[in-house]
């Protein structure tokens, strides 16, 4: 493996081709066990890429984030959040760690059990992004995209620096909020939650 080019934070490490080809989703866990301390998703190329960890000001945004999440999810009742450690296995084959995301009961008991044990290999219904200064916005975009080419119904990508919010809807132009005294609602995919963005502040 060598480092390569910037992958928003990340450095991405490719793999020679035989390695890629032969490398299995259970030795990608298995590896990724063994290196708790790193955080790692994958391209849908099998390129591995190393994630840097979050700034005090992001990780405190982010708990923010799914800490309102959890609490409308635990009252609703119809799904089950996940934080930023929780990696899915998308239907492209890359896989991806979102800064926070949902998934319906509906959908979460057709996996087995051995399946929800390691990698979902699922694409959330919502996901979350949370921009950080070194991420670049090519990069994160393309990478929403992703999210919902491979099934996610609603996506939030949040920008701190500049008070914006792109929200990603299926089959919807994409809607950009402006400024954290906003209110925005997860409907209709997360029926009844809506969130204070001036938590982010």
């Amino acid at each position: 493996m060598i480092f390569s080019e910037r992958y928003m934070e990340n450095v991405s490490l490719k793999l020679t081709s035989h390695l890629k080809d032969t490398f299995t989703d259970d030795e990608f866990y298995e590896f990724c066990q063994m290196n708790r301390e790193l955080k790692f998703e994958r391209d849908k190329s099998g390129n591995i890429l190393l994630r840097a960890l979050t700034g005090g000001k992001t990780g405190r945004r982010n708990t923010k984030i799914i800490s309102r999440l959890d609490a409308w999810a635990e009252q609703a009742g119809s799904g089950l959040v996940f934080d930023s450690s929780t990696g899915f296995k998308l239907p492209n084959q890359s896989f991806r760690s979102p800064r926070a995301s949902w998934i319906s009961f509906s959908t979460w008991n057709k996996l087995t059990e051995q399946e929800k044990e390691k990698y979902p290999p699922i694409c959330p219904e919502f996901v979350v992004e949370l921009m950080s200064d070194s991420d670049s916005l090519k990069e994160a975009k393309k990478k929403m995209e992703e999210y919902m080419e491979n099934g996610c119904q609603l996506a939030w990508l949040i920008f701190p620096n500049t008070e914006e919010i792109y929200v990603y809807g299926k089959n919807k132009p994409i809607v950009i909020v402006k400024g954290f005294d906003k209110i925005i609602s997860g409907n209709p995919v997360l029926i009844g939650f809506e969130f204070d963005t001036s938590v982010l502040k």
